[in-house]
């Protein structure tokens, strides 16, 4: 496997990180099939993984988690989820948070074009990166609507991130 470009997170204005597990997801290890998505070709779940944080900022004033694939071949990533506007006395969400009637947050659109949780569903060849990140904010709410884009809610999460925590999880499918 060729190396692979630093995260794009690598790329972001450097913030302390605080702690972020899971039951579900491990640090570089392979995603489960609960986990992947439920369309082109997969049969996967399609659920989010159970999220814990702690360790933040004592000023944070609300949270975004998010999912972020950088080795998904167009040029600009792909973004599994974008939920923001997470109250700050949330602290976790269970296996399955990510649906589209979820009560936490507000779910912008990822780019399958739903706002929801969207499994890994990479194409064959080298395992893909899903970095899914915990970013604790200065605000209570970023003033946006489900409607925004990834990169609108992206762009509104780094401007007002103190911290963030990630895990960087692998999912591939071998090329025949």
């Amino acid at each position: 496997m060729a190396a692979k470009p630093p995260l794009p997170y690598d790329y972001l204005p450097q913030v302390p990180s605080f702690t972020l597990t899971s039951d579900d997801i491990a640090e570089g290890q392979r995603l489960g099939e609960e986990h992947v998505f439920d369309d082109w070709g997969f049969t996967g779940g399609n659920r989010s993984p159970q999220l814990s944080w702690s360790g933040f900022p004592a000023e944070t004033r609300s949270f975004a988690v998010t999912c972020f694939d950088p080795d998904a071949p167009t040029g600009s990533g792909f973004w599994h989820w974008v939920l923001f506007d997470v109250p700050a006395d949330v602290t976790s969400l269970p296996t399955g948070a990510g649906t589209a009637d979820a009560k936490v947050g507000v779910h912008a659109r990822n780019d399958y074009g739903i706002k929801a949780y969207g499994g890994s569903a990479p194409p064959p060849g080298d395992p893909h990166r899903y970095v899914f990140a915990v970013h604790a904010l200065d605000v209570e709410s970023l003033g946006l609507d489900s409607d925004a884009s990834p990169a609108v809610v992206g762009f509104n999460i780094t401007a007002h991130t103190l911290a963030r925590a990630t895990i960087v999880a692998l999912y591939g499918v071998e090329s025949s």
